[in-house]
């Protein structure tokens, strides 16, 4: 049913002394209430609000996007028109809107918005109608998306209709202007997209050129002239500079290889020495060594001064399988922010770290497989201190997983399905240190072998951080040796279900009591 309502008007500010009289004179008309946030403006900002007598707060800013939502908390009428400084109503928006007061029913309108540059009105290159959600009931919506780019979000369900009349947005006076906003926006684009989307030269190039055929020729650029041609490539430009910053930002990853071992000092050889070989290295290689004998730490010793990043040794004294608590000592170690594990008989190929680090997202734990080595092919690797090997040699299973294609990798390596623990294994997996913080790490209750893994992988699961399968890259080898005995399989398989039935996200006994022991030992040394 139809009704009459009445409408705040709510403006951000900072250091706007040359819009905002035009803005707040444009709403006059239609507003039961003028509200403007100001980011503490060192220029007249302050001075001609309080002439023009709206309510004026003072905020402040922490980003457009909460900037917009406190205003909106601020708000005396639900019912919210929300402009910013350089924008102002056509007359005949301010004509729909009066009607729309009179006669409310949807939850939100829509209208076109015009820009200008250097005093002309803009029709193409894909900035017009550009049409934006500014007249809405706060109850069904608030400002959302992400810095700067914001919008408005409304409720599952909600009702929209459009407004004639134009936002009339008086955006560049000169190509200075315009060029100083895209390289601003291109860095936070490529801070918030860390990690978080990809980029490469040849997307730089062809994101780059499509931009300003898009904008020119499809969007009929040309037909605006100078402006529409400079727009065009001031586009393209922005989108030269945020995929280029965004790819070098991704290139800036830290990572920490954590090798876990047991009495097993030949085959923890032949990983260090596959570590050597590595295209890429680790920022720092950390072995968790769950409770070796001495001549374990003196080999490593011994390997250290060979490293140029690096090596440390992680040991706990032997009081069983503690795999899940030396896994955690070892991550509360790092200094890293992205984690690559693997087990002391995994034998790296040498772009291993490499594929790892490519396939690093945010969201996102790796999972990647492994080569099984045969018995006899594993004896005389270790003889021979041998870690070239390759697909279709004799001695081996899993050939599949021992072909590295890194075109076929983008394609192949998919998040896999939601809640799957099929294949879910520590001896080739990769997170992000900050996900392993938020589940309290390996579930030190799993004592003796079995299922560590895939309780880990669940709570991950359950905080909204899904997996991905690493195919055709990060091949390991894996180096034969008995199964483990299965006597706690049984336990720890209860252990496991009742993560599953309880939907758990954090378990009681995991990494934070050694981030704290070792925030300790820091301090003290």
């Amino acid at each position: 049913m139809p009704l009459a309502v009445q409408l705040s008007v709510v403006i951000i500010t900072f250091n706007e002394e040359k819009n905002i009289a035009r803005c707040i004179n444009s709403v006059y008309e239609i507003a039961d209430e003028i509200l403007v946030v100001d980011s503490y403006s060192t220029d007249r900002t302050r001075e001609i609000c309080l002439q023009k007598g709206v309510r004026y707060i003072q905020h402040l800013f922490e980003g457009h996007i909460e900037q917009k939502n406190f205003a909106l908390s601020q708000a005396t009428y639900p019912y919210v028109l929300s402009l910013d400084a350089d924008e102002a109503l056509s007359k005949e928006l301010i004509a729909s809107i009066q009607i729309i007061k009179r006669n409310w029913t949807t939850d939100g309108y829509t209208m076109n918005r015009l820009s200008s540059y250097a005093g002309k009105w803009v029709r193409h290159c894909g900035w017009y109608p550009d049409r934006k959600i500014r007249l809405w009931d706060i109850r069904k919506g608030m400002w959302g998306g992400y810095n700067p780019h914001d919008k408005v979000v409304m409720q599952e369900g909600s009702t929209l209709g459009h407004l004639n009349g134009d936002i009339l947005h008086h955006a560049y006076q000169n190509a200075s202007e315009l060029v100083s906003k895209i390289q601003k926006y291109s860095s936070i684009y490529a801070s918030a997209n860390r990690f978080k989307k990809k980029s490469s030269p040849v997307k730089i190039a062809y994101k780059s050129i499509f931009a300003f055929f898009r904008n020119y020729i499809l969007q009929a650029g040309f037909l605006d002239g100078y402006e529409g041609f400079i727009i065009s490539v001031s586009n393209a430009n922005g989108v030269f500079y945020k995929y280029t910053k965004l790819y070098e930002i991704n290139q800036m990853l830290t990572v920490s290889l954590i090798i876990t071992t047991y009495n097993r000092k030949e085959a923890l050889e032949l990983v260090l020495l596959s570590v050597l070989n590595q295209t890429d290295m680790p920022d720092e290689i950390i072995i968790a060594d769950d409770g070796s004998m001495p001549d374990t730490a003196q080999m490593i010793r011994s390997y250290a001064k060979k490293f140029p990043v690096p090596l440390l040794h992680c040991w706990h004294e032997d009081n069983g399988f503690r795999l899940a608590e030396i896994r955690n000592k070892a991550i509360a170690m790092a200094k890293s922010e992205y984690m690559i594990m693997v087990d002391g008989d995994m034998v790296l190929s040498s772009n291993f770290i490499k594929s790892h680090k490519k396939a690093a997202t945010k969201g996102y734990f790796l999972q990647g497989s492994r080569v099984l080595l045969s018995e006899k092919v594993t004896r005389r690797s270790i003889e021979n201190k041998r870690i070239d090997f390759w697909p279709f040699q004799q001695g081996i299973t899993n050939r599949f997983n021992a072909m590295h294609m890194p075109i076929l990798s983008k394609v192949f390596s998919v998040h896999q399905g939601k809640f799957s623990l099929k294949g879910i294994r520590g001896c080739n997996m990769a997170f992000w240190k900050e996900d392993a913080m938020k589940v309290n790490g390996f579930n030190e209750n799993f004592v003796g072998w079995g299922r560590e893994d895939s309780e880990f992988a669940v709570r991950l699961f359950n905080n909204n951080i899904r997996r991905r399968n690493l195919k055709f890259g990060g091949v390991a080898y894996h180096l034969y040796h008995p199964e483990h005995t299965r006597d706690c399989l049984a336990v720890n398989q209860m252990l496991l279900q009742k993560s599953i039935d309880e939907q758990l996200k954090f378990c009681d006994k995991g990494i934070n009591r050694h981030i704290l022991q070792h925030e300790k030992v820091s301090v003290n040394e």
